[in-house]
């Protein structure tokens, strides 16, 4: 997976984890075990349906993802991401992955 998340490095990036947590952040870079380095790195804590809370969001800033725990790297859809209004948004927390 690291050479195919070359194109990815001064791009914005969401990334899914093996606990279910949601970042994005600008990648700046990988090495050839997936470890991820993020810059303005936000978590997107996701509230549930039909919850009254707002979705939240912490702020990480520089943040290390380690490889076994990335289950998903994808770019961000500038346009889209702009237009949404993510305190709006729920959602049934992700289940953890687990490897066997």
């Amino acid at each position: 997976m690291s050479q195919a998340l070359h194109p990815y490095v001064n791009q914005q990036v969401l990334i899914l984890t093996s606990d279910g947590r949601t970042l994005t952040g600008t990648l700046l870079g990988h090495d050839q075990t997936t470890n991820l380095i993020l810059s303005s790195t936000v978590e997107r804590i996701f509230a549930p349906p039909l919850s009254e809370e707002p979705t939240s969001h912490v702020e990480h800033g520089l943040y290390l993802v380690r490889g076994d725990n990335v289950v998903l790297c994808g770019l961000v859809d500038q346009e889209l991401e702009s237009g949404m209004e993510w305190d709006k948004v729920r959602a049934v927390p992700l289940g953890g992955v687990k490897h066997s």
